[in-house]
């Protein structure tokens, strides 16, 4: 690499490839510099201007997502000028629907309206339902902003909720676009894009339909690239707060891929499934890896085996059931070959177990009659 990549950040040099942003080359070294609208593997667009430095000789503070690393470049990423733009940009989007994420004067009378009216179109008297969760919410902490210095604009589109999965609640969408770009640029289903103009502007899909209706496939990554309020599992909203759950990273189970996800557990019950950025998935799930998993704690789940007797099921212990599907099997194979038998396994266990009735199946029942189901 040539020695002339350098960049100073905060004061300190550090070496650039050729081709990376301010961004990038601030993460990599450890250097937090805000975003909203960034999302890793889309193209970067500025949209939201979080991520404004102040780079020595320009004219303007840069959008560091999209300011290509050069030479020389000297950045501060916290200056005076930054700061007060950030804090600026992110009033503008309190401002803008229902973000009654706590940062408004308690005591003002104007916020007591604002919440009832919050609470009357998410019909629920709980704060926002991604309330600490939330990254907009985060940068309203971090630099002591609240959302009453603009007035506010109410939303102009109701709530979609006919969905069977995703909520999307307009009133609290910032378009940062990263949804778009999730949908088209990572999994590249094109469901979603931006629709209509100015003041009128709102993510939809085509004709405008509910996504039930559209070409979604509900793999969810738009919700997972989201960071505010406004795409919301439909299973989990108002139901669990993120310092309710604990995280258990683990291998999906639903095919050979080795996607890696993590289950959030409540009361030892799974009430949410993310991504886990890392390869094979790099974060990114099918719909059956993000919303396949109420079965775990499903009430109709079989705890115990049931043997029929008499034309009806009955309870039995392990022991008694191994016992009588294998002495079943051995009578059907030697009296009429293994072909005569067949093996269903599910697309709910995991790789191992299926491996390991597959090597039963052609191995000890000497026939190749297996297969799986593989409903959500």
């Amino acid at each position: 690499m040539a020695e002339e990549n350098i960049i100073t950040i905060n004061g300190n040099e550090l070496v650039f490839e050729p081709g990376e942003t301010i961004l990038e080359v601030a993460r990599r070294n450890s250097i937090d510099i805000p975003t909203l609208c960034y999302l890793k593997g889309a193209t970067p667009t500025g949209a939201c201007r979080v991520c404004v430095v102040e780079v020595k000789e320009a004219k303007t503070l840069l959008t560091a997502c999209t300011t290509p690393a050069t030479t020389g470049m000297v950045v501060k990423t916290e200056s005076k000028p930054v700061v007060e733009a950030r804090k600026e940009i992110i009033e503008l989007l309190l401002s803008s629907g229902n973000h009654n994420c706590a940062v408004r004067d308690s005591d003002n009378k104007d916020w007591t309206q604002f919440q009832l009216g919050v609470q009357e179109y998410d019909n629920s008297k709980e704060l926002c339902p991604v309330w600490g969760d939330c990254r907009l919410q985060e940068l309203a902490y971090r630099y002591q902003v609240t959302g009453k210095k603009f007035p506010g604009t109410k939303t102009k589109y109701p709530m979609e909720t006919v969905n069977p999965m995703i909520v999307r609640d307009f009133s609290r969408c910032i378009h940062c676009g990263r949804c778009v770009q999730a949908c088209n640029e990572i999994q590249v289903n094109n469901a979603i894009s931006f629709g209509y103009r100015g003041a009128d502007t709102k993510i939809v899909a085509a004709g405008d339909r509910p996504l039930v209706e559209s070409d979604c496939v509900f793999c969810g990554e738009c919700i997972q690239a989201c960071p505010v309020g406004a795409l919301v599992e439909k299973d989990a909203r108002y139901k669990v707060r993120p310092w309710e759950t604990q995280k258990v990273r683990t291998t999906c189970s639903y095919c050979g891929v080795g996607c890696q996800l993590e289950l959030h557990v409540k009361d030892n019950q799974v009430v949410k499934v993310t991504g886990f950025d890392v390869p094979p998935n790099n974060g990114s799930l099918c719909v059956k890896g993000r919303f396949g998993y109420n079965f775990i704690n499903h009430p109709d789940r079989l705890t115990k085996p049931l043997i029929k007797k008499n034309g009806e099921f009955k309870e039995a212990s392990w022991d008694e059931a191994l016992n009588l599907v294998a002495s079943t099997l051995t009578t059907i194979k030697e009296k009429n070959s293994g072909d005569a038998i067949g093996v269903l396994t599910s697309a709910r266990v995991t790789n191992e177990e299926n491996y390991i009735a597959n090597k039963f199946t052609r191995s000890v029942l000497k026939t190749n009659n297996i297969d799986h189901c593989a409903r959500l």
